[in-house]
């Protein structure tokens, strides 16, 4: 089977474009011109006529929120009565970037060949996650699609937001040591060897803060490529390691052991399990495939091991409270209120009020993080500068004091 890309012309004189998977071109033409579609274009996926039509993949990509307003979009036009395809042709033709209309038209097409829409979905994992397509085919199971979709809409847009609001944090800190480091390589490496060569020629016996730092300057001005190079194959080999199953844990488990940072880490990753979780127990899934799902779909290899093993626990019949226990990421309180909603039968609305529970308490760590690290860093960074300052300075007062 080869993948074609096509444009053409339907029934009702619109335009039609998308791929379609057959054995060759001329299969690939009858089938959509057994669709009642006029072919004015066919190629096979791919081909590019010329360096013009290279697209980065970077800025030609469908991103979180574009996902949140499709399914924005969906659920009103099923409130509306849209049949499926007749919504997917309307939302392909008002897309927003070209990336989401590619694929948007690729899912009408398997739509209008009979596949079901969380089957069409399915097909494209860079978009919709394992737990996105579950959702969607519990929903055409119950038949509740619109609910379906606007569970999705709410829990991918609280899911981007805290995301958001814990990046948003990092970057500012990030980006004021990323300038400190930068500046203070560039006054070892060009501002203090001009200084020392007018010391030493003093003969004045230097302090030995000012001996240290020399030193320092001294060492990086000789071997400023090799530590470049000892610093680029650092961060290539942890790199490397990162993108292993093994190196994956052990990265997440370290991250979760940072002081103040590590209890935001684990509160993103509990809020987005109670809020999985729920969403999907609302959505009529069973708790066992929906402990599947979450293991896959939660992004910390701690936490989906962890689940893992819960849900190999569940099935062998112990219940999930009694699973998560054996697991020392999940703290008292959210397994108290899981054995609460089995003991209940409301399972759903208490991993919901979890899930609200720890989305505040994200916010709250947030804060209290960005409250701790900004006059920590001032102060980190004005004993830098005052250190090295009264290294060169005062050596410098002293030749001037003594004339």
């Amino acid at each position: 089977m080869a993948l074609f890309e096509y444009v053409g012309i339907d029934a009702d004189g619109n335009e039609r474009q998308g791929t379609i998977d057959a054995v060759n071109v001329d299969l690939a033409i009858a089938a959509l011109q057994r669709r009642s579609i006029v072919i004015s274009k066919i190629d096979p996926a791919g081909k590019k006529e010329s360096l013009f039509n290279f697209k980065f993949s970077f800025f030609n990509r469908v991103t979180n929120a574009d996902i949140v307003m499709l399914s924005r979009e969906i659920t009103t036009l099923f409130e509306a009565q849209v049949s499926a395809l007749r919504a997917f042709e309307l939302l392909a033709t008002e897309a927003r970037t070209p990336a989401l209309a590619s694929k948007l038209n690729e899912i009408t097409s398997d739509i209008q060949s009979g596949s079901s829409i969380s089957m069409a979905l399915s097909r494209h994992p860079d978009m919709f996650s394992t737990f996105y397509v579950s959702m969607v085919r519990a929903g055409e199971e119950s038949g509740s699609l619109d609910k379906t979709f606007e569970y999705l809409a709410g829990y991918l847009d609280r899911n981007y937001e805290m995301i958001q609001k814990a990046r948003n944090a990092l970057v500012y800190p990030a980006f004021i040591v990323v300038t400190f480091i930068g500046v203070m390589i560039l006054m070892m490496t060009v501002i203090v060897p001009h200084l020392t060569a007018m010391l030493t020629e003093t003969g004045q016996e230097l302090p030995f803060y000012t001996r240290v730092v020399i030193g320092v300057s001294d060492f990086m001005t000789r071997y400023i490529f090799l530590i470049l190079i000892i610093l680029g194959a650092s961060i290539g080999f942890f790199i490397n390691y990162g993108r292993t199953e093994n190196g994956k844990t052990v990265l997440a488990r370290a991250r979760l052991e940072i002081p103040a940072l590590g209890a935001v880490f684990q509160k993103i990753a509990l809020s987005r399990i109670a809020d999985n979780l729920a969403t999907m127990l609302k959505s009529g899934i069973q708790i066992l495939h929906a402990l599947e799902i979450t293991a896959s779909v939660v992004g910390d290899p701690v936490f989906s091991n962890a689940i893992t093993e819960a849900a190999v626990d569940v099935k062998g019949g112990l219940p999930l409270s009694e699973s998560l226990r054996k697991h020392r990421e999940f703290p008292g309180i959210m397994i108290a209120m899981i054995k609460i909603g089995e003991e209940t039968g409301s399972m759903g609305p208490i991993l919901d009020t979890m899930a609200k529970f720890y989305r505040r308490e994200v916010d709250g760590a947030v804060e209290t993080l960005i409250g701790l690290i900004e006059p920590l860093m001032i102060v980190v960074l004005a004993l830098g500068v005052a250190f090295l300052l009264a290294a060169v300075l005062l050596p410098i007062y002293n030749i001037a004091a003594s004339f």
